[in-house]
């Protein structure tokens, strides 16, 4: 332990919040995209006054958010250098990983012989092998599974198998195990699923409500991130909301659940009130679940003006020795056709008390950057990837 620029570092990942199309957006569709301004477009114009001053629209000009003359944060654009534009892609990234391989999705369902390989291992039918939301698919099919015992297994735009099951009908016992049956089982190069996730739930038709038992079984990262190289040292590396399972629990010495967006930045407030020197990492998952896949501009426009709201908590109370750093993991812009991520740049504020003047961080070349730069501050060893932009901020 010793003496660093920053003593705490608190990085918020706005999940989705992309800032127009990535210099490759062609090869994945996504020609035309902007999360930010086409949000911006609909809402007439995003209040997003916090934002204004860290120096948003310094990045790209954003309806509703003033260019101020002098922004209070350095700003830039970052690119994602990994194939792929998922939600664990971009979190390894950012933390010095280049993920070569992408993650598989499933529009079209699963593969019929994992379902039956699944439902041969567990013992149970399985209903809905599909694209769905989690709520739409027991509205569906919450009948037909209590009444049979079949399993709701169905998908997303993100590299996920989820199976869901009534509490009084599959035990949660059972249910963990049939995950890590389907885990073990997703292992397989050919399927390379990210996360496996158990959705319970209870109620009855028209009453349906998931339970906080929900358990996620992802991969590990296939290297050692800046957190494993943090905890080594004995740093702290706290993480909130879904981060825990986006790194399997990989390098994070304390993991703080959240059930929302405006819970996300409550309990990042409260880290910054306790003593600790190291990392506070959270994601922000409601812009990409809630409002993103769901192709809902109002309601993610206000859930970013809420997220403005309680930025300025986060702002005030900063120490002299903290560092705020705002970025995204890809795009999710919901005027885009379909209910996938977008290829985006995401947007980077770097953000500090006692700075006096406000650096153009220029287009980063990868997320890792972020990871190097926290690498840096804390002299741990550096990831294989990634550029600090450290002493650019002294």
């Amino acid at each position: 332990m010793g003496t660093y620029q920053y003593e705490r570092i608190f990085l918020i990942v706005m999940d989705s919040v992309g800032i127009g199309e990535a210099p490759d957006a062609a090869d994945f569709g996504d020609t035309g995209s902007h999360t930010l301004a086409h949000i911006a477009e609909k809402m007439n114009g995003l209040n997003m006054p916090n934002m204004a001053k860290l120096g948003l629209s310094h990045i790209r000009q954003i309806k509703g958010v003033e260019k101020v003359e002098t922004p209070l944060s350095h700003y830039g654009l970052m690119q994602e250098a990994s194939s792929g534009k998922d939600t664990m892609t971009g979190h390894w990234e950012i933390m010095g990983l280049n993920i070569k391989e992408p993650f598989q999705v499933f529009p079209e369902g699963f593969p019929k012989e994992l379902v039956d390989e699944l439902e041969k291992q567990s013992g149970r039918k399985i209903i809905g092998n599909k694209v769905a939301s989690g709520t739409d698919i027991l509205d569906e099919l919450g009948d037909e599974h209590v009444e049979t015992g079949a399993l709701i297994v169905y998908t997303s735009a993100d590299s996920v198998l989820q199976i869901a099951a009534h509490e009084e009908v599959v035990p949660l016992k059972e249910l963990y195990a049939i995950c890590e049956t389907a885990r073990k089982l997703t292992l397989d190069p050919k399927y390379m699923v990210g996360r496996i996730i158990a959705r319970p739930f209870v109620g009855e038709n028209g009453n349906w409500e998931r339970t906080p038992n929900r358990h996620d079984y992802a991969l590990k990262p296939f290297d050692r991130t800046v957190m494993n190289e943090l905890a080594d040292q004995g740093l702290v590396s706290i993480a909130l909301g879904k981060i825990s399972d986006i790194y399997d629990g990989e390098g994070i010495t304390e993991s703080i659940r959240t059930v929302s967006n405006e819970d996300g930045m409550n309990k990042l407030i409260e880290t910054i009130h306790k003593p600790f020197t190291g990392l506070s990492f959270v994601n922000l998952v409601d812009f990409d679940a809630k409002y993103g896949h769901r192709r809902d501009p109002i309601g993610y426009g206000e859930a970013l003006e809420q997220f403005d709201r309680q930025l300025e908590q986060v702002i005030e109370d900063l120490g002299a020795n903290d560092l705020l750093i705002i970025t995204a993991d890809h795009g999710n812009d919901p005027t885009h056709p379909g209910t996938d991520h977008t290829r985006e740049l995401v947007p980077l504020l770097v953000y500090n008390k006692a700075q006096t003047k406000a650096k153009n961080l220029g287009t980063r070349q990868t997320f890792a950057d972020v990871g190097a730069t926290i690498a840096e501050n804390f002299g741990v060893k550096m990831p294989k990837y990634g550029t600090s932009f450290l002493s650019d901020i002294r």
